[in-house]
């Protein structure tokens, strides 16, 4: 190459140079020297190349190796420096060229160390802040700074040059179809408040069948770590996030699989129908006996099934759960405890598939029901309510719409404390869209006065016989159903099949009973007030 041309290119990069060697150095003298060295260097070389095709690498590669040799024979110094890597391109912060592969990822590493060091780092190579001055700011001993930028230069080194694979859920993040809870949700509400962010869900989901530390729930999910901190910090500080050792996260969040068995879940529907229709033969008629003499009780339209049919729905979710030390497992562990009071067992559905969608269902109807759903008022402690929402019922907004206050402005209602319409308008609005009131402020929900306990303790328990033939069902149940599920939560999943019979079984005792004929089909105004019922010292007039 022609002196008067590497003479431009030496005044263009002289400065430049002197920056690189003044980062690698403790001293301006030794900067000096270093950078006279590297210049030099580079000097003699591109007088000796005809053509050079990509200058800036090629002066950066001999300023790199004349360090190299430079830190081998002279340089013995405290401290160390990114840059101490000869596959990692050195590049000043003022050279702007953002559509470099190398800089984005050399950005994209310093992301992926922990926030400490990545604060460290920025302040010592992008601010040219001294490593005392760092010491003192972040109260830690100027040795541990150094030792920072040592373990820096590692990380950075071995993610530079490997090749950072997307995870999974970075390609194809889960989807929540539907969230639940078991226990008490705090001010914010459940589940839902903490992981209807997309990120938040894919986050506790991607420890859920294996532990990760920040790092690789990032990898998985293909961001960075600096992106997701403050959300795992949150997530964290909610109970969904479970620290273990290492700096490794867990959860105990219940996620639903993604993928199912229409064969398995078919044959666990049929037992718990095949479990129904015992129920309805030799539990139900006991029930029904022990509610026959209440008489202090409402009932819109004064159809006495109604009452019978919720007596029916609680004895067999509450009362016919099985007494099985298989089923008997400590579950305060998978309580999820917030900030904002909640404390409940988690439960996320996802979107899912099937794994035999050719097979054909017997069971191919679907059933749901929420979880059993208490109420009371300190305003007026004779106040309380049970109900439970399934598709036997017309209600809508399951637990977020059935609140204290209903109650209690039903009671204001039946005690005249609501004559005053139109200073009372927004509490008798409310009662009308709850359908608890009809245009004539009628009553549409079952009321029975006393204390709840006198009525639900009237229900009989499930006697020891059929328990131990429902306990086989639900043994049975429980140990295919727990294969889908990771370790940590099986013990969960086990405990819960001793409800084996619960909600979904009352739901398929009731509509047999309507089915056959033994109750008459609920009308459209009953569905308003199907299992659920509220108690008072007082009855509507």
């Amino acid at each position: 190459m022609e002196k008067s041309k590497v003479d431009v290119i030496i005044t263009e990069y002289l400065q430049k140079i002197y920056s690189f060697a003044y980062k690698k150095s403790f001293s301006h003298g030794e900067a000096e020297e270093l950078a006279a060295e590297m210049t030099e260097q580079v000097y003699r070389s591109l007088l000796s190349q005809n053509e050079v095709v990509n200058l800036e690498g090629y002066i950066w590669r001999i300023c790199e190796h004349t360090y190299a040799k430079y830190v081998s024979s002279v340089k013995k110094h405290e401290g160390v420096s990114i840059d101490e890597m000869s596959d990692i391109p050195y590049y000043e912060a003022f050279i702007d060229d953002d559509n470099s592969e190398e800089i984005n990822r050399l950005r994209r590493e310093i992301a992926f160390l922990s926030s400490q060091r990545r604060e460290i780092v920025f302040c010592f190579y992008y601010n040219d802040e001294p490593i005392k001055s760092i010491a003192s700011r972040l109260h830690i001993p100027e040795g541990t700074v150094k030792w920072h930028l040592n373990k820096a230069r590692n990380e950075l080194k071995e993610g530079f040059t490997m090749e950072r694979k997307i995870g999974e859920l970075g390609l194809n993040p889960v989807e929540a179809t539907n969230f639940g809870h078991s226990g008490c949700p705090g001010t914010n509400g459940g589940p839902e408040f903490y992981l209807k962010d997309r990120l938040n869900l894919n986050i506790v989901y991607s420890v859920y069948f294996e532990s990760k530390n920040m790092k690789e729930i990032a990898e998985e999910l293909g961001v960075t770590p600096i992106f997701i901190e403050d959300k795992i910090k949150f997530l964290e500080d909610n109970g969904y996030l479970i620290r273990t050792k290492g700096g490794r996260f867990s959860t105990r969040v219940l996620f639903h699989p993604r993928r199912f068995s229409k064969e398995r879940e078919d044959n666990a529907l049929l037992k718990k129908h095949e479990a129904a229709e015992i129920l309805v033969k030799e539990y139900v008629p006991l029930v029904r006996k022990a509610v026959s003499d209440i008489k202090d009780v409402y009932i819109p339209g004064g159809n006495r099934e109604l009452l019978e049919a919720a007596a029916i729905f609680y004895g067999i979710s509450n009362n016919c759960s099985i007494d099985n030390d298989a089923f008997n497992r400590d579950l305060s562990k998978y309580q999820i405890s917030t900030l904002d009071g909640g404390k409940y067992i988690a439960t996320v559905n996802l979107k899912c598939e099937s794994i035999d969608p050719d097979y054909q269902m017997k069971m191919n109807r679907k059933y749901w029901s929420s979880g059993t759903m208490w109420r009371s008022s300190d305003k007026y402690p004779s106040v309380t309510s049970w109900a439970i929402d399934s598709q036997l019922d017309a209600r809508e907004g399951s637990w977020q719409n059935n609140l204290n206050t209903d109650y209690e402005y039903l009671y204001e209602l039946m005690t005249g404390r609501l004559f005053d319409r139109t200073a009372n308008a927004e509490k008798i609005n409310r009662l009308k869209e709850r359908k608890f009131i009809d245009d004539n402020d009628d009553v549409q929900i079952m009321i029975c006065k006393g204390d709840d306990s006198d009525f639900f303790d009237r229900i009989p328990k499930l006697d020891q016989k059929l328990k131990e033939l429902f306990a086989e069902y639900a043994l049975e149940n429980a140990i295919q159903e727990a294969k889908e599920y990771p370790p940590q939560m099986q013990d969960l999943i086990v405990s819960s099949s001793g409800g084996f019979i619960g909600n979904i079984v009352a739901v398929m005792a009731l509509e047999m009973l309507y089915e056959n004929g033994e109750s008459k089909p609920l009308t459209p105004q009953e569905r308003i007030a199907a299992n659920l019922i509220m108690f008072s010292d007082v009855l509507p007039e």
